[in-house]
């Protein structure tokens, strides 16, 4: 439609809105989905739109946010719990600190929590983890930061910028950027975040701060035998399954874009199929599910595990689609457009404003996945309008993915997760978990600028 007010007016509306938002979550404690949806209707109709129209706009926004979301996460979510379940994180774990050795332990850990990372959240990953790092941790001696740290960071990393996690999935469905090829760049960042922003600080810094060992928080997570977990090329050939198949579909599709190779053909379709994401992730789940826990568990169980995974991930879900929802209203009333030009006129470029907003309401209200989403809502119109190409697309998803992961303190239930799993109060807490946070966001959105420039 076109806009009923003019853009200082708009931009009036959004500043309120926003300010409403972290008012309803932080101060009233109202949950982050209710407020969310909330604000988005209320938002509408202080926009002008017609009160008939804004039901059917808000509810259409919401749900194409869903058909993407809750696909991707309900699958990968589903392909963690079967690994976890089966010892597969264990013999992640075991197997790379054997090789590695005891002076890399830090390391090997790190990278367990990576490959670990890809389809499991990061409270569930650190949860599944903690009786690992423990045990490493009494093994070798020292302050458990220097196992830990690296651990929760790999899983900070992997949740923040890599798909099918809600966040980066979001984003890009926000701003419409691949979602097969922000996970394929997002894993290379992620990587290599992790090493600078996370492992060289810590093994430098923050691990040197010592904290001892107290494992009273462990409430008897069931270890698997070691005569029933499955090999370790078979639980690293799970998670690199979809990675192969989205990687072959990138490939593929760009060829065809050059005219490198034909527009159709048989083969090619098959694997450009195979490739979309949520097809991939649901080929890795069947391969997981009947080479993993068909030996393990009856059908019956594997069902109940399938679907007891999926009920912690039900508000995750929720609160990304109210995102979407509040996005979709800030586009259609123009709000959206108004933002842009409002950022054009500052000369700050585009994605330095992606981390700029998502850092302020990372910091403001705590929830990475709220900052996430409300700031790739707030830019997809300013998006649209310089129509960046898809690398660089990937690159805003980075940049605001970087500044929902600085400065976690204590309105963020990661930094509460992560204090009282290790024993820190929450001025060691800070010292050590927002630091480390803020040395890993910082490290992505660099990382981001890099991408942004290459494409």
């Amino acid at each position: 439609m076109d806009p009923v007010y003019g853009s200082g007016t708009l931009l009036l509306i959004a500043a309120i809105a926003v300010a409403v938002l972290l008012v309803l979550i932080i101060v009233l404690r109202l949950h982050a989905f209710v407020a969310l949806v909330l604000v988005s209707l209320g938002t509408a109709v202080a926009a002008g739109v017609p009160v008939a129209d804004v039901p059917t706009i808000s509810i259409a926004a919401f749900g194409s946010t869903l058909g993407t979301v809750a696909l991707l996460v309900g699958l990968g979510v589903m392909i963690g719990r079967l690994l976890e379940v089966t010892g597969g994180a264990q013999v992640l774990a075991d197997t790379l600190v054997s090789r590695f050795g005891e002076k890399r332990a830090p390391l090997a850990l790190g990278v367990a929590s990576l490959l670990f990372g890809l389809p499991i959240f990061f409270d569930a990953g650190l949860v599944v983890f903690l009786p690992i790092i423990f045990s490493v941790a009494k093994r070798f001696g020292g302050s458990v930061l220097m196992y830990a740290l690296p651990a929760a960071g790999a899983f900070a990393a992997m949740h923040a910028i890599v798909p099918p996690h809600p966040g980066p999935v979001t984003a890009a469905t926000e701003l419409g950027a691949s979602i097969g090829l922000t996970l394929l760049v997002g894993v290379v960042i992620a990587v290599i975040a992790w090493v600078i922003g996370v492992y060289v600080v810590t093994v430098t810094w923050l691990g040197k701060v010592h904290v001892p060992i107290d494992d009273s928080v462990l409430t008897g997570g069931r270890e698997v035998e070691e005569g029933d977990r499955p090999a370790f090329a078979h639980v690293l050939g799970i998670l690199l399954l979809p990675l192969v198949l989205i990687g072959a579909n990138t490939v593929l599709t760009t060829l065809r874009t050059n005219e490198s190779i034909a527009a159709e053909g048989g083969l090619v379709d098959v694997f450009v199929f195979i490739g979309q994401t949520p097809v991939a992730l649901l080929i890795a789940l069947l391969v997981a599910t009947y080479t993993l826990a068909i030996k393990r568990h009856s059908r019956a169980e594997i069902e109940s595990l399938l679907n007891d995974a999926l009920g912690p991930i039900c508000a995750i879900i929720l609160i990304t689609g109210a995102g979407g929802m509040f996005g979709g209203v800030l586009r259609y009333s123009g709000i959206g457009a108004a933002l842009s030009d409002s950022l054009a006129d500052l000369g700050l470029p585009l994605i330095v404003s992606a981390f700029v907003i998502a850092t302020i309401l990372r910091v403001a209200q705590g929830s990475a996945t709220v900052a996430l989403t409300t700031t790739a809502g707030l830019l997809s119109a300013a998006v649209v309008e310089a129509d960046p190409s898809s690398l660089q697309k990937v690159a805003l998803v980075l940049a605001i993915a970087a500044g929902a992961t600085v400065l976690s303190h204590v309105n963020d239930s990661g930094f509460w997760l992560v204090g009282r799993f290790f024993g820190m109060d929450v001025k060691t807490t800070l010292r050590t978990w927002t630091v480390l946070e803020t040395t890993l966001g910082v490290t992505i959105f660099v990382l981001a600028l890099g991408v942004w420039a290459i494409g």
